[in-house]
């Protein structure tokens, strides 16, 4: 059975130790003899040399490939060697000096190591990096082999992209803040296989606001059966990494959620998302007539009260009752869940009806499911979900608008709950 490992970084096949072959000893013996090996220093030494002469010549065969002649061959061609430039990099054995073959048009755009590249130790960041983008494993291995020209096995990939787990059970279980002043939950579905059987399995977002009004990922649960129990081993989780209190908690009408909420965290808001109570209102309206519906649907929740919230309600389902009878059906019912953010000023309601920092981070797992049409495993999916957040959330530096007037009418309407 063949494993890798990376040396240089390059990923070598490393094979089941057999009999050193006459040729092998012979390398070896050679290679004792020019490096004078005595020390394990010196090996790593030997390496180092080794490693930046074959650079250099792949460098040389680059050039020669680029221009279509070899040096010291006639050539009609305009372009011509015009000399080298030396270049210190990195590698995984220390730094080397190499010498980058010129050319008179500066067309020449070596692959093994590219203009300004410095490092040739990170691979295994750039495998990383092109799995966060929703490559697959094939795509991965074909695209390294175009760049660098040496094969990597998909096991590779999967090998390499499996050190993150460990990474990420650390996150998972990383302590957060005691208290989210608003959290929200929303999914994004994935086909994944399972044992030959492709199923469609949920990825659940927890995006907290915190104290400081910045935009923070609490978790990200992958889950197929909706239920009570779920949802409360959900929330225990969250109490356990150490949040004592949410204010307001949005999420659409997850199966069991109201009630999990009401268990774990019984002093906090739930607030039916608007933004999902207008896409699912909107699924049984024509194409023709859905502006003037989600307009006529806008008028409910921006009304300045429950009151008149609620009027708004009755007379959208009237106008619309003959043609679309089922489409306001979940407004009356879910009244309860959708009435508190009535008791907002507009700046308030606009942070948790707008949705945009979930919304953002649906995106870009959406792509994800454009680039693969199917994940192999879940595992897979979460290492996805994982580097794609980090990707995304690399960029939350700021507090959302106007968070210090959200702050001070939060702390005036649940009274000493924030500090």
């Amino acid at each position: 059975m063949i494993k890798y490992k990376i040396i240089g970084g390059f990923f070598i096949a490393k094979r089941r130790r057999e009999p050193m072959s006459e040729g092998k000893k012979n390398i070896i013996a050679g290679l004792i003899q020019e490096y004078d090996i005595k020390t394990a220093e010196d090996i790593q030494d030997a390496l180092k040399d080794l490693l930046g002469s074959t650079i250099q010549a792949i460098l040389e065969a680059e050039m020669d490939e680029h221009l279509g002649y070899e040096p010291y061959e006639r050539s009609e061609n305009s372009n011509s060697r015009n000399g080298k430039k030396s270049k210190t990099i990195r590698s995984k054995y220390g730094e080397m000096e190499i010498d980058v073959p010129q050319d008179r048009e500066s067309s020449f755009e070596p692959k093994i190591v590219r203009k300004r590249q410095k490092d040739i130790s990170g691979i295994e960041d750039k495998i990383i990096a092109m799995y966060a983008k929703g490559l697959t494993t094939r795509e991965i291995s074909e695209q390294i082999e175009d760049i660098y020209g040496f094969e990597v096995s998909e096991g590779m990939v999967s090998n390499i992209t499996n050190k993150l787990l460990p990474e990420i059970e650390e996150w998972q279980r990383r302590p957060l803040s005691s208290i989210y002043p608003i959290v929200f939950i929303d999914a994004v579905h994935f086909s994944v296989r399972d044992n030959g059987i492709i199923r469609k399995l949920a990825a659940y977002t927890i995006l907290g606001i915190n104290e400081e009004g910045k935009k923070e990922v609490l978790t990200i649960q992958i889950g197929e059966n909706e239920s009570s129990k779920y949802w409360l081993n959900v929330l225990n989780e969250l109490k356990n990494r150490g949040v004592k209190d949410i204010l307001v908690l949005c999420a659409d009408g997850l199966t069991g959620i109201k009630e999990s909420i009401a268990v774990a965290y019984p002093q906090t808001e739930y607030q039916r998302c608007i933004v999902h109570q207008v896409r699912n209102t909107l699924k049984y309206v024509a194409d023709k007539d859905k502006k003037a519906f989600a307009a006529d649907l806008k008028s409910i929740y921006q009304a300045p009260s429950e009151e008149a919230g609620y009027a708004q309600m009755k007379e959208v389902t009237e106008k619309w009752q003959e043609h679309y009878p089922n489409a306001m059906k979940s407004w009356t019912a879910n009244w309860d869940v959708i009435s508190p953010i009535f008791k907002f000023s507009a700046d308030v309601r606009k942070v948790i009806y707008t949705t945009n920092a979930i919304e953002s981070l649906n995106s870009t797992y959406r792509r994800l499911n454009s680039k693969r049409s199917v994940f192999p495993s879940d595992t897979a999916l979460l290492k996805a979900l994982y580097l794609a957040t980090f990707e995304v959330t690399k960029k939350w530096t700021l507090p959302i608008r106007n968070w210090g007037k959200v702050y001070g009418e939060l702390s005036i309407m649940y009274e000493g709950r924030l500090p």
